[in-house]
């Protein structure tokens, strides 16, 4: 599957321009997952979330539809990695698996100043469960310093079956080889001056990509570190719409959703 979407679903600048004139708060997310295939929750980061919230947000959006949750902060923005493990166990112990068929990835996103040391990271990666409550989990790391640029980093996420998140962005380094069974894409150049937050041709191009990875192959236009891994059979492919102009996002994931078409 292809899944589309933005960051959260709650930001002023989308009412009355997003969502319809006068749409009550509470129905925000009912009507964006109606318009969208996914949406990627940020307060995961910041802090615990209740069993309940989770069953409600399952409970207002359609068949189909799958939430990415971005991991606490508490386990990635800390100075050894490999004593992270108490922290996700509290995560996955907050009640995620309540989401049940729409649990998506879990984005786990380190601050920019994080560099790459591979014993260190390699520690994390072996926290991380393979399932929770009988509920499969996937995992996926967003790297934002340079010194992961290399094919050490690539073999790891590779050898630990996490994906690594494709970056659209002018502040990070962009890593685009394929190391799961899905990719996780996260687009942050929207712009004001576009109608969709994105050129019609980029949009476009994206659409070619996720194409591309969703047949298993790897897009001949993005640069990797590695070699080409082999080719994966069908991949999930989750893109997001984050940042950037943020009141166009949604313009920009409805329009590559319409791209996409039925697949």
């Amino acid at each position: 599957m292809i899944r589309v979407g933005i960051g959260g679903w709650t930001f002023e600048p989308w009412r009355d321009n997003f969502y319809p004139a006068g749409l009550p708060q509470k129905r925000e997310l009912e009507y964006a997952a109606s318009k969208l295939t996914s949406i990627e929750i940020n307060g995961t980061y910041y802090g615990s979330q209740k069993p309940e919230s989770f069953r409600k947000w399952a409970e207002e959006t359609p068949d189909g539809f799958v939430f990415a949750l971005k991991g606490p902060r508490f386990a990635t923005n800390r100075r050894v990695l490999a004593e992270a493990g108490e922290s996700i166990s509290r995560f996955f112990a907050s009640g995620v698996t309540e989401l049940g068929a729409k649990l998506g990835p879990i984005n786990w996103q380190f601050m920019a100043t994080k560099k790459f040391h591979a014993d260190d990271f390699a520690g994390f990666l072996e926290l991380l469960p393979k399932a929770v409550d009988g509920v499969k989990i996937r995992h996926a790391v967003e790297v934002r310093h340079e010194s992961f640029q290399t094919p050490e980093f690539i073999a790891l996420a590779r050898r630990h079956g996490v994906a690594v998140v494709v970056a659209d962005s002018d502040k990070h380094p962009q890593l685009a080889d394929p190391t799961a069974d899905f990719i996780y894409a996260r687009l942050q150049n929207a712009s004001e001056d576009e109608k969709n937050g994105y050129p019609d041709s980029a949009l476009s191009t994206w659409r070619e990509r996720a194409e591309s990875w969703a047949d298993g192959a790897t897009p001949s236009d993005l640069p990797l570190l590695a070699d080409t891994a082999p080719s994966a059979g069908k991949r999930d492919v989750f893109i997001y719409m984050i940042n950037g102009f943020k009141p166009k996002a949604p313009f920009a994931a409805m329009t590559l959703i319409e791209k996409i078409g039925s697949r």
